[in-house]
């Protein structure tokens, strides 16, 4: 674990002045984030601007974007050891609290418990307990990283994950606690955990599917089973794959132009300003769209790789490889439902999809890396 180091933070980092912070940012961080949010405030206007009961759809996501990016700098502006050592644990914890009540009490909106209401205003805990339960795994490996091998904290970083996602899962919200296995994965991997032994792990969560499966509501059920063959019900369960594979192959190569959409325009593809916008852009925008988007996101996370390897502290390495699996997963998932090649599973594509929640939280964990990069280990 030699590329994980094990300095000392200074003791005497806060806040950093607005001037300071900036000159820290990393700009190969925030220019392509930057670019795919524009790119999405485009698709969600592409998608939606025909529909007379979404007239302003697009603004509110430019305001999401703009509460993202506040979000952003005031991440950037903590020290991010302070940060993981105060608030970590007990955001982790106050989280928990709010998924168990939305369970118990929360309001059904579209036959789930996601969403938290607040006034005018609503957002889904479980997007945002993602970072927490990240930033607290990382917290409680490093603080073992002598003794990282020992099941006993294997074990506990399965039910440091595992808590989250089964409350996530009873809301119910498939896509969402399925972005927890490959994190704590991930993690796990990262501090050297032999392969043999995530293969027994893997192998014991495959044993323990069928109460996954006793879990999961009737719809998620009959998406798991047309996946397997979508024609079986083009109307049904398979109809959200049929349309966006129908919307991604008449793009063709360069696309029918940004608004000339018709699978997405016409409201053929379901869910096209959220989960299948993807869909919307291929039909639009083409091959070469696609190739752009995912040259955007590998410039994105090949930089975040990078802050995790300068990382000063093997907690800020697992911090930083945690954030950057969570934005990898959703982007292939989301991509391989779009495509067909996964089951449908309600997971956002980031920075691209409309969402306040999601966009909020995404441009947070960028904040978080850019305060792990302007305290990366000097040489």
């Amino acid at each position: 674990m030699a590329y994980l180091p094990q300095k000392k933070w200074k003791q005497n980092r806060g806040s950093r002045s607005s001037l300071r912070m900036a000159q820290e940012m990393d700009l190969t961080i925030l220019l392509p984030v930057l670019a795919l949010a524009l790119i999405g405030v485009m698709m969600v206007y592409s998608s939606t601007y025909v529909k007379v009961d979404m007239p302003v759809i697009y603004l509110k996501q430019i305001i999401w974007i703009s509460v993202g990016l506040l979000g952003m700098l005031f991440f950037a502006s903590l020290n991010f050891k302070v940060l993981l050592d105060r608030y970590s644990l007990p955001g982790y914890w106050i989280l928990l609290i709010i998924l168990a009540v939305l369970l118990a009490a929360g309001d059904q909106i579209s036959g789930s418990k996601r969403w938290l209401t607040l006034g005018p205003f609503g957002f889904q805990p479980s997007e945002f307990a993602k970072v927490a339960t990240t930033l607290v795994l990382a917290k409680f490996i490093a603080n073992r990283q002598n003794r990282v091998l020992e099941w006993q904290t294997i074990l506990g970083a399965l039910i440091i994950a595992g808590v989250p996602m089964v409350l996530i899962l009873r809301e119910p919200d498939l896509g969402t606690s399925l972005v927890f296995i490959p994190l704590v994965f991930a993690l796990l991997f990262t501090v050297g955990v032999p392969l043999k032994r995530l293969f027994i792990i893997a192998g014991a969560g495959i044993l323990t599917s069928p109460l996954v499966w006793m879990l999961l509501k009737d719809y998620q059920r009959r998406r798991l089973i047309v996946f397997l063959n979508p024609s079986s019900d083009t109307l049904g369960a398979g109809y959200n794959v049929i349309q966006s594979k129908i919307a991604i192959g008449s793009g063709g190569f360069m696309g029918k132009g940004w608004l000339s959409g018709t699978q997405g325009q016409l409201k053929f593809v379901p869910e096209h300003h959220t989960d299948f916008i993807f869909a919307v852009m291929a039909e639009e925008w083409g091959f070469l769209g696609a190739v752009v988007l995912l040259l955007l996101f590998t410039i994105l996370l090949l930089q975040m790789l990078r802050i995790a390897r300068a990382a000063r502290d093997m907690s800020g390495s697992l911090a930083a490889v945690g954030l950057t699996t969570i934005i990898f997963t959703q982007l292939l998932v989301n991509l391989s439902v779009a495509i067909g090649i996964l089951p449908v599973t309600g997971m956002t594509l980031p920075f691209i999809s409309y969402g306040g929640s999601s966009m909020i939280v995404c441009l947070s964990m960028l904040g978080i890396m850019m305060s792990i990069w302007s305290g990366r280990k000097v040489k």
